[in-house]
């Protein structure tokens, strides 16, 4: 019989070794927090299954000055049924200069044989600093200015 609190608590790990992973460069450990099929849904982009997703995420140009990046993660909200469930967290990412973007991450997440992985992540930024080192990525209108 699941455990709910077990449940949440592997839930909330895959929340954040995602964020850890993201932050230290490592997309293979990033993309392997995916089901197969799994799909990273970001300004631009929507990559399915891990393979796609480390692509899409080591492609481009970075800007060179960004050497620091942390995201926070905040009140994730997550409800559990049977082998899926669904959590909407807040996010805020400094980087060099400080506070940098913020936004909303909503999951669909699946119990798999290698333990909770995201059917679905949809990342949406709220406010991104004009000083941002990341390119432009606002995908909700807003009437905050930095």
């Amino acid at each position: 019989m699941p455990d709910l609190a077990s449940d949440r608590d592997a839930i909330r790990d895959l929340l954040a070794r995602y964020t850890y992973h993201g932050d230290r460069g490592r997309i293979d450990d990033l993309a392997a927090c995916f089901a197969p099929d799994g799909v990273l849904e970001y300004p631009g982009a929507a990559p399915c299954g891990p393979a796609a997703i480390k692509a899409s995420l080591s492609s481009g140009t970075r800007d060179r000055r960004l050497t620091f990046i942390r995201h926070h993660i905040t009140n994730p909200l997550i409800i559990v049924d049977g082998d899926v469930a669904t959590a909407r967290s807040y996010f805020c990412v400094h980087s060099n200069f400080g506070p940098d973007h913020s936004g909303t991450y909503d999951d669909r997440i699946v119990r798999t044989a290698e333990g909770w992985r995201f059917a679905r992540r949809r990342v949406r930024i709220d406010w991104q600093t004009k000083a941002s080192l990341f390119r432009p990525m606002v995908t909700r209108p807003t009437n905050l200015t930095p």
